[in-house]
């Protein structure tokens, strides 16, 4: 999402992605590691699974500390969706698949601001009075299908346009794109009914709003130039 602010994005947005997976699972190996060394894994099922192997252990100011860094981290997540459902916004506004309002930037800082705003007031809003479960629920089959779209999209472009120009290229696209967009679909499958009637129903909102208004202002199903940032 953050592409076009990126300098040479086709060489340092692979590296940026591929190379803090590898580093996050790393560190997740390790950290697994070590909570089932100081504790049996059956001690583990438990909302803070890292303090609560420390506390076990008898580490109570490790545990705490943890505990207090695992508070700390959660506005990173916050961050992340901040900055990342914003500019999918402002990419749909630039095909029109949104008003041309939510393409607009700051004139001083270059960031789509309208949408960020918008975003931050409506999570907001969701955090005061929707269910906490349900928040998760969503969230989480919201981001698997997202994952299980991409992979599909990925060899839906490798089948239909096999000469475009690509400076990244999928390895192993086949394997890697099946294994991906079934692992998030067998995830999927282990949510409740209720989080999928959710989906469902916004799943049916987007789909009437495309063809109420997106479809007949997309420009790339036109053939058109996008619509043009404008500064404010």
């Amino acid at each position: 999402t953050a592409a076009e602010e990126t300098k040479n994005p086709q060489r340092n947005m692979p590296i940026g992605i591929l190379g803090g997976l590898a580093i996050c699972t790393v560190i997740y190996v390790i950290v697994g590691a070590v909570a089932t060394g100081l504790v049996p894994y059956q001690d583990l099922k438990a909302a803070d699974p890292l303090a609560r192997a420390l506390q076990v252990a008898g580490l109570e100011t490790a545990s705490w500390i943890v505990a207090f860094g695992a508070v700390v981290s959660l506005s990173a997540v916050l961050l992340v969706f901040q900055y990342g459902q914003p500019r999918i916004f402002f990419a749909m506004a630039r095909d029109g698949l949104l008003p041309p309002w939510a393409a607009k930037v700051h004139g001083k800082y270059r960031t789509p601001y309208i949408t960020t705003l918008a975003t931050g007031i409506v999570v907001a809003v969701a955090a005061l009075f929707a269910d906490e479960n349900e928040i998760y629920d969503l969230t989480n089959i919201g981001t698997l299908s997202a994952f299980a779209i991409v992979c599909i999209g990925v060899l839906v472009l490798r089948y239909k346009e096999p000469d475009r120009p690509r400076p990244f290229r999928v390895p192993f696209v086949w394997p890697v794109c099946l294994i991906g967009a079934g692992s998030c679909i067998y995830i999927m499958a282990g949510l409740p009914v209720r989080a999928w009637e959710r989906f469902g129903i916004w799943l049916l909102i987007g789909i009437a709003l495309y063809f109420a208004y997106g479809y007949r202002n997309s420009t790339l199903r036109r053939g058109a130039p996008p619509v043009p940032v404008e500064k404010t």
